[in-house]
């Protein structure tokens, strides 16, 4: 059996361009098994969130996993002839991470990869680098051909993940965050704002431990444990209903900003109401 590939791209969830890109792999690596994770357009954020929880975590040692989100925003000057941020290979103990060096899309890994080098892939001469470039070299790679990498990459080329963030939204709306510390003792209560809303949440150490109705921020399914450190998030998960709703459905990389609820404040509004922020409250 071969090995097992994620495919995280910003393509578009059943986008003809994973069909492409899966055809050309089975072409270059036939035995390979390949899965497919879409993160929304040019989102870096989300793209490293999900290419370090699928390589920092329990999984076959013999996996790729290769992505393709690259907004070409490095620089704003027309490209020639589609050139965009140059692909990357990351080891990791018994993974290797490939794609370009895009915006935080590598962030995640940087800091555990045992090696950063150059993949031997045009970073010019096709829109579609991931379907006509990259699987030929990646196959070239597995191969064991030395020449299939370049020069090393430096580490501060890539920049560190965004702190207290909104890291990932899952299809159920839960917003996965880069806070990897409660920010109060369990049970209390803590406004959280995100971009123009706000809502009370109670800090849990499970994401089902409030009722119906009520927002929970707690540590969620996403993390690990890599060689060099050990992360687990905390998420804000409305019961029976989409956190992301309730904060205007905010993108990947907004700061989550989170205070405790005083009770010198005159309310205590109940956990996942709405409040208005300083911008929008009246005089």
């Amino acid at each position: 059996m071969g090995p097992l590939i994620h495919l995280v791209a910003d393509y578009g969830g059943g986008d003809l361009a994973f069909a492409e890109v899966l055809q050309r792999l089975a072409l270059e690596l036939p035995d390979a098994r390949v899965a497919c994770t879409p993160v929304p357009a040019f989102d870096t954020v989300s793209c490293g969130f999900c290419v370090a929880q699928l390589g920092l975590t329990d999984g076959p040692r013999d996996r790729v996993v290769l992505h393709n989100v690259a907004p070409r925003r490095d620089s704003p000057m027309p490209r020639e002839a589609n050139a965009g941020e140059p692909f990357v290979v990351c080891e990791l103990p018994g993974v290797l991470v490939v794609g370009p060096n895009a915006g935080h899309a590598l962030s995640f890994v940087a800091p555990e990869a045992t090696s950063m080098r150059l993949l031997a892939a045009p970073a010019a001469g096709s829109q579609f680098r991931s379907r006509d470039f990259v699987p030929a070299a990646l196959a070239r790679l597995r191969a064991g051909d030395r020449d299939a990498v370049g020069d090393a990459v430096a580490p501060d080329s890539v920049p560190p993940p965004p702190e207290r963030a909104v890291a990932y939204v899952d299809g159920y709306g839960n917003l996965k965050t880069t806070w990897d510390r409660a920010p109060a003792a369990t049970g209390e209560r803590v406004l959280v704002r995100i971009g123009g809303h706000s809502a009370t949440a109670v800090v849990g150490d499970g994401t089902f431990t409030v009722a119906e109705g009520e927002l929970a921020f707690a540590p969620g399914s996403s993390g690990w444990e890599g060689s060099r450190s050990r992360r687990r998030f905390l998420e804000l998960l409305l019961r029976g209903g989409s956190a992301a709703a309730r904060f205007g459905h905010p993108a990947a990389g907004t700061p989550v900003h989170v205070e405790a609820v005083a009770a010198t404040d005159g309310f205590a509004p109940r956990a996942g109401t709405s409040e208005p922020t300083s911008s929008t409250r009246g005089g």
